[in-house]
């Protein structure tokens, strides 16, 4: 596939984990990208690839730079901030101002005004300013990261929260960063507008996750319950805030509520290849790694 025939393609967050393995998605199939980050010097070095930065979301003239003669912008979110919707905002308009035409936010399922998970509101809030920008745009909807459990452990490999029996379909980096390679190259119309729930093939309990990650590791990693008023008091006495411990909790609760148990067939309709087992993992991130 020569990158002649396809526009550039912005991808932003291209030092993180889901922005960098995008980008070499998108490398591998030679399109041309510009890859934007607040720290340019930590960019991938990838065939077909243009630096371009130092760019905040809500720095509005340095991402119009960055984003200057792309066509298409491949969104992920910021870290929250207390104003994550508005720094998202900020940068789609600067993109529409230097002509880029076609967004694909990854977004988080179970978006929406009322959601448990506390980002997803955030998130919901983007989805509903794209909606009335005029742009042509995509949603992809994110399940929750396969790897995340494994960040969530300490240092003794235990993972504790209020998850309860509730199931989430988990998938991998790999598996979003297909879906949207495969939508970002693709120049129809098919998929304008369009909400993708991108999930894994099954939808696993908090015990079953990490007994999972414990078989693929070789290494005892375990998940306890807890209390919701057990996990609160043990954020606080760490003297983490408020802010912090809603999210670190709302992600337990949208898990033990049911909100994230629907596996859907995303991956394989959009790529052509099943979606990634538990069991396939062959990286896992550092224990009391999770942001």
């Amino acid at each position: 596939m020569s990158n002649q025939n396809h526009p550039t393609i912005a991808v932003t967050g291209a030092t993180g984990a889901l922005g960098g393995t995008i980008a070499k998605r998108l490398a591998a199939r030679e399109a041309s990208q510009l890859l934007v980050a607040r720290d340019p010097a930590r960019l991938p070095e990838l065939p077909g690839a243009l630096h371009r930065g130092p760019a905040t979301y809500d720095d509005t003239a340095a991402m119009r730079d960055a984003l200057r003669g792309a066509s298409t912008l491949v969104l992920i979110s910021s870290h929250p901030t207390g104003k994550r919707p508005e720094e998202h905002a900020s940068a789609v308009r600067a993109a529409m101002d230097v002509g880029v035409d076609r967004v694909l936010y990854v977004s988080l399922i179970g978006a929406g005004p009322t959601a448990t998970y506390r980002n997803a509101r955030d998130h919901w809030l983007t989805e509903q300013f794209l909606a009335g920008s005029g742009v042509r745009h995509t949603i992809l909807r994110s399940g929750l990261y396969a790897t995340t459990p494994a960040a969530l452990a300490d240092d003794e490999l235990l993972v504790r929260g209020p998850g309860g029996d509730g199931r989430a379909a988990f998938v991998t980096h790999d598996d979003i960063a297909e879906v949207i390679a495969t939508v970002a190259l693709d120049e129809s119309t098919e998929h304008d507008g369009r909400i993708l729930d991108v999930t894994g093939p099954e939808a696993l309990t908090l015990a079953e996750m990490v007994g999972a990650i414990a078989v693929s590791t070789g290494k005892p990693y375990r998940y306890e319950p807890e209390t919701l008023e057990r996990a609160f008091a043990r954020r606080w006495e760490l003297g983490v805030s408020g802010t912090q411990i809603e999210a670190w909790l709302s992600w337990y609760q949208a898990i033990a509520g049911g909100e994230l148990a629907a596996v859907t067939d995303v991956v394989p309709r959009v790529t052509g290849s099943p979606a990634t087992p538990v069991s396939r993992m062959d990286w896992w991130p550092a224990p009391d790694s999770a942001r």
